[in-house]
């Protein structure tokens, strides 16, 4: 899956690919930038060490989680981790690096690391092969962001190298059985001839009215479905990007040097809205001078607000008179400025006078008494300041109040049960006429007239795993595990359709160690249970440092 979102990605979208590795590194920078003007430089943070890390300290933390996304990125050809998933990933590398240094392993050699490079997905061609042009560009942007140098992205390959050296020697050689290899090349190898009905769920349309009393039973056992999170009601002090445009000069040297150093960022204007755009090459800077000069006035504009708010955020902060909120008014008033009462908002979904930023929804719920104003918080209009009102806690709403969401999950899950059951009578007439003697097709057509339904029948001829047929889908595939020859699975559910799967012919391979694949098939078992076994150590590390440095409840 991995592979294919990569090839696709590369052949299709490169313009989005070189984007996502760029705001990866645009991220990076603005977080570990000092000047950036997040944060009061004379607030205390609780220290909270891990393998070397302070978790207490965003210096720390812009080290840790940036170290881990520029090499999630770097090996899976995209941006995709966030969240849980890269602290995760942080946590483990950070771990390994530990281990690797009780382990004594040295520091990756300039060939090591250059092999590693040629492993990356980032710098894969369309072949699946090392691409050295995919790297020169990944290069070229790296000069667009001082804050991060090849030094740094040297430093994050040769840790990965180490760590890998690490996860070999804690895995140890990975153990298989026997019938684990037999079960595999069983998955793999077994050659299958199918038959495959399919009922339409999107055309499928019973009539279902329900009562109210369906209704109030439904909503009764899925009260939290319809649970409302807990909201913040703040006000901001907006600093719109847009009010410091005038302030804004750059020269043409300077949108010129923009374009020199990562041309393929831009887009070759286009009169079809609808065409694939396409990067421009460095002869095309008039074409694109225009993106370009926007792109960093704007930028620039971004930067000033967040100057602007920042000085003020610090101002609100060192005045005494500000922590009453008569004197917070006052104040606010002394500068000419007017708060903007913001409609309560989730933490999922932020600010719809802010375009929902996720950056000042976590920012809001970061607020409450204790800590009524936040930090200068930069977005895409601009930037602003945050003053806490209330945080009004999660409720379960009246039924009148969420009576059309309702209303509409009882029908969908109605309509889901009718078609489950139609799946069941479908596949009972299919059984029935099966063993009359008729072929799949008659079967299919004669319980599709008795069921008054229609229903589409393909057959595929003999194909394996390891050779996959393109027609069938992963949700037939799911059903081969528990079929033998001659049966009929149940029916499966995809997004927009049934499917029922006969087993017309099922040939297993040889599963002796004679079978030429069995020695390779150990191998890469011996290879998974040896990551395996190595994450295992990891996690247990992991969780043992982060246990030994929580904070001691008084």
């Amino acid at each position: 899956m991995i592979s294919w979102i990569q090839r696709n990605m590369q052949r299709h979208h490169k313009i989005l690919f070189g984007s996502l590795l760029f705001v990866v590194i645009v991220a990076f920078v603005f977080v570990t930038n000092a000047s950036s003007g997040l944060g009061w430089k004379d607030r205390q943070v609780a220290k909270r060490e891990f393998f070397g890390y302070n978790l207490g300290s965003d210096e720390d933390q812009a080290r840790l989680f940036g170290d881990a996304n520029l090499s999630a990125t770097l090996q899976l050809g995209y941006s995709g981790f966030g969240g849980e998933q890269l602290q995760s990933y942080a946590f483990q590398r950070v771990a390994s690096l530990h281990l690797a240094d009780q382990l004594r392993i040295p520091a990756s050699s300039k060939t090591e690391v250059a092999d590693h490079i040629r492993t990356l997905r980032a710098f894969a061609g369309e072949d699946g092969e090392f691409d050295a042009a995919s790297y020169a560009a990944f290069r070229d942007s790296l000069k667009l962001n001082p804050g991060l140098t090849e030094a740094d992205v040297a430093r994050v390959l040769g840790d990965d190298v180490r760590i890998s050296k690490v996860q070999k020697l804690v895995g140890g050689p990975g153990y298989v059985l026997d019938e684990d290899v037999r079960t595999a090349l069983g998955r793999t190898d077994t050659r299958w001839t199918l038959g495959i009905a399919s009922l339409n769920y999107t055309t499928f349309n019973p009539a279902i009215t329900p009562t109210s009393a369906d209704l109030a039973k439904f909503f009764g056992e899925n009260t939290f479905r319809y649970e409302i999170g807990p909201r913040v009601v703040v006000s901001a002090l907006s600093f719109p990007a847009a009010d410091f445009l005038p302030s804004v000069q750059v020269s043409e040297e300077e949108v010129r040097a923009i374009f020199d150093r990562y041309p393929g960022a831009f887009a070759k204007p286009s009169e079809d809205p609808n065409a694939t755009p396409v990067p421009a090459g460095p002869a095309d800077y008039a074409l694109v001078r225009d993106q370009v000069a926007t792109l960093l006035t704007l930028d620039r504009a971004r930067t000033l607000a967040t100057r602007a708010a920042s000085d003020l955020a610090l101002a609100l902060y060192e005045n005494p008179a500000t922590k009453d909120p008569a004197g917070l008014e006052a104040f606010i008033a002394s500068r000419k400025l007017t708060l903007l009462p913001l409609a309560p908002f989730t933490r999922e979904a932020g600010p719809v006078e802010f375009e929902q930023s996720p950056e000042i929804a976590a920012a809001a719920f970061r607020l409450g008494e204790s800590r009524r104003l936040s930090d200068a918080i930069t977005h895409r209009q601009g930037a602003v300041i945050l003053v806490w009102q209330e945080t009004q806690p999660s409720r379960t709403p009246m039924l009148n109040e969420v009576l059309a969401k309702v209303t509409a999950d009882y029908i969908e899950s109605e309509k889901r049960r009718r078609f489950v059951e139609l799946g069941r009578t479908v596949k009972a007439a299919v059984e029935q006429r099966l063993q009359a003697g008729d072929t799949f097709a008659a079967a299919v057509t004669a319980a599709g007239r008795t069921a008054n339904v229609t229903v589409e029948t393909k057959e595929v001829p003999a194909f394996s795993r390891r050779q996959p047929a393109a027609e069938v889908d992963a949700a037939a595939l799911s059903t081969l595990e528990r079929l033998e020859k001659g049966q009929v699975s149940d029916m499966v559910i995809t997004a927009d359709r049934g499917l029922l799967v006969f087993a017309a012919d099922k040939q297993l391979p040889d599963l002796s160690d004679a079978n030429p694949v069995y020695a390779e098939t150990r191998a890469q078992i011996a290879l998974l249970t040896s990551r395996l076994a190595a994450n295992s150590v990891i996690n247990d590390l992991v969780a043992a440092e982060l246990k030994r440095s929580e904070p001691q409840l008084n």
